[in-house]
């Protein structure tokens, strides 16, 4: 499959790459930032600079890549796991207008799969409405909505010892998201057993 990846250079994007180009896929990597073009290269991934919120510029990237399937992993989280409240409203507008900037260029593209991230816990607050709104945007689309548990693992907020559940071994995530590409719509949690 020809596979577009937003959030490549992410925490999972970085895992899932990796597993794609070994199942033989073509990878589309989509980054904000120019400097994880030569990053996105070694993993074996097309680059694509692009800002999500961008919408014409989104378009463009997925309709050129022509693509079998999208894979929003997207986040705006911060580097210090202390700061995430402060930095909430960023990730609830990553799932709102990122998400829809996804899903519409998604379908400019003609393309029919289309796997979410999101979380297997409640979020509080407007996050968690927004967490609603994602959820609801990609299921109305048909597509796959991925609720992962919280991440551990080498680069991610719990590197050594493992959160409380609900949780999942960031590699295990990966290789799970990857086995998931051809499931029907539909939520799947994604934790540990």
């Amino acid at each position: 499959m020809r596979i577009f990846l937003a959030g490549a250079t992410g925490v999972i994007g970085r895992r899932i790459i990796p597993l794609l180009r070994e199942a033989d896929h073509e990878v589309a990597g989509m980054t904000r930032s120019a400097s994880n073009v030569a990053a996105l290269r070694a993993l074996g991934a097309e680059p694509v600079v692009c800002d999500v919120f961008d919408s014409e510029r989104v378009r463009d990237a997925v309709t050129g890549f022509a693509p079998d399937l999208v894979i929003h992993q997207l986040t705006d989280l911060p580097d210090d796991a202390a700061r995430i409240r402060e930095a909430g409203g960023a990730n609830a507008r990553i799932r709102r207008e990122g998400t829809r900037s996804l899903l519409d260029a998604a379908d400019a593209a003609g393309v029919e799969r289309f796997l979410a991230q999101s979380v297997a816990w409640t979020i509080p607050g407007d996050g968690g409405a927004a967490v609603a709104e994602m959820e609801q945007m990609v299921l109305t689309a048909g597509g796959v909505v991925l609720r992962y548990g919280q991440f551990y693992g080498p680069g991610t907020y719990h590197p050594t010892d493992p959160p409380p559940p609900p949780r999942v071994h960031v590699d295990t995530a990966a290789a799970r998201t990857v086995a998931s590409l051809t499931t029907p719509s539909g939520v799947i949690t994604i934790t540990e057993e």
